[in-house]
């Protein structure tokens, strides 16, 4: 067991009892409380009963993760949605305002018992159709109605002998500097909220850039921190604090996290991705690129796994990640990437692409597929990538008309091509995470919503 509490970036739950043949999502953890709150308690109830309850949650959810409840008996998740063995959690619900609020202030806070360190499990049920020896959900709002607070409620049901502490942020979040930071402040934090803030804008257009980030809080920032604070339910109020810091900091974790992949040079020729022999030490050539391409990706999402170049040399660093994932995942560890290592890391990889929440993503519309889209291929991927096109063939003359028959042929190919050439990438043809995300951009900018 660790020796302190640490809230992770990420949460991975198993959709299903823990033994089910059920998929894995990770999910930030945020936003697995948020989830978990909005499904498990109303919005309308008192402020002090929701309070309690989301504490509640977060140190049933921290107690699996402190403990290794799963990992520890072999399996590959932190947590279940089953309610028998753990807590509901509704994979792509949307969350109510106010709870959405609460979570990003309290994320952190748990209950221990007094003289432990380990989150206290806090087992709760909803009291009227289930008993339990824990806390009354329904009986949480009748307390609050009598005026008790969240940690009153708290030590109704699980005893005097409990504490509330807030565990430190898995190092991807930053420490909110303890004071709220509001027009005519300045500073270094003022400055880093203005970078992050300008990041955001790039995929939240609806943000106003700040022209001039120079640490001093002025109203064209407090014009962005309102637009913000509007757009992911927060109190618009223009003022930078605790939840709004956090918010933003995780917003901007999410949207630079994938667009760095961009932006670090990694220029793979997109090709179709089979296994090809099996890589090792000393190894160079395509597949290797190829391999520390996924490795990279991943190293995003898990924080385990060593950040590598592609540069198409199996290095020391290379066999350092492959040996690195193998361990995690059940494999031999030996560092090479025969057959069974590289279908788990591309498997790994698809599985990240399409778990990711909408919110971090570049544009909210359908998530890239997590494979690369080539000649010859079929099926709803392509007919989705070809309606996109006939949309923008119909708005940019630049583009050529393309036949939504689920088929990539000539014509697609030909479409992909304009827009490859019109964003400065790479003509290929091929349709990869990059050119995606142009498509979907192009797209979202003539569609009728």
């Amino acid at each position: 067991m660790p020796d302190a509490v640490v809230v992770p970036e990420y949460i991975t739950v198993h959709l299903g009892s823990p033994g089910s043949n059920a998929k894995n999502v990770t999910v930030p953890f945020v936003d697995y409380i948020k989830n978990v709150a909005s499904s498990e308690i109303y919005p309308t109830w008192p402020e002090s009963a929701i309070r309690a309850n989301i504490i509640s949650q977060i140190s049933i959810a921290l107690n699996r993760i402190y403990l290794e409840y799963y990992r520890s008996r072999g399996y590959d998740f932190d947590i279940t949605n089953s309610t028998q063995y753990d807590q509901a959690f509704q994979y792509g619900r949307d969350y109510f305002g106010n709870i959405s609020q609460i979570v990003d202030e309290i994320f952190n806070t748990y209950v221990v018992k007094q003289g432990t360190v380990q989150p206290y499990y806090t087992e709760y049920c909803d009291g009227i159709n289930v008993q339990c020896p824990g806390l009354s959900q329904w009986g949480t709002v009748t307390l609050a109605n009598r005026g008790y607070s969240p940690y009153e409620i708290l030590q109704y049901y699980y005893g005097d002998d409990i504490d509330l502490r807030r565990a430190d942020a898995a190092p991807a979040f930053q420490t909110y500097p303890g004071v709220p930071l509001r027009v005519g402040d300045v500073g270094n934090n003022v400055l880093e909220i203005q970078r992050w803030l300008n990041r955001i804008a790039q995929n939240y257009p609806s943000i106003p850039k700040i022209p001039l980030t120079d640490g001093s809080f002025g109203r064209t920032t407090e014009n962005a921190v309102k637009q913000f604070q509007r757009i992911f339910n927060l109190t618009p109020d223009g003022i930078v604090g605790e939840a709004t810091w956090y918010t933003i900091r995780r917003i901007y974790n999410g949207v630079k996290r994938l667009s760095e992949l961009y932006s670090e040079g990694i220029t793979i020729t997109e090709a179709e991705r089979l296994f090809p022999y099996p890589l090792r030490l000393g190894d160079r050539g395509q597949p290797v690129s190829i391999i520390q391409y996924y490795l990279k990706f991943l190293s995003r999402f898990n924080n385990s796994l060593p950040d590598i170049e592609v540069d198409g040399i199996f290095g020391q660093s290379t066999e350092n990640a492959v040996r690195t994932f193998q361990s995690e995942h059940n494999l031999t560890a030996d560092g090479i990437v025969g057959e069974r290592t590289w279908d788990a890391i591309l498997d790994e990889y698809r599985k990240t692409i399409n778990s990711l929440p909408y919110e971090y993503q570049s544009y909210s519309s359908l998530l890239y597929p997590g494979y690369v889209i080539t000649e010859g291929a079929t099926g709803k991927a392509v007919e989705q990538l070809q309606t996109y096109l006939s949309v923008i063939s119909q708005n940019l003359d630049a583009v050529p008309p393309v036949t939504v028959d689920g088929v990539y042929g000539p014509q697609t190919i030909s479409a992909v091509e304009a827009v490859q050439s019109l964003y400065g990438m790479p003509v290929t043809g091929y349709v990869g995470p990059l050119t995606w995300n142009a498509i979907v951009e192009l797209y979202n900018g003539y569609r009728i919503f």
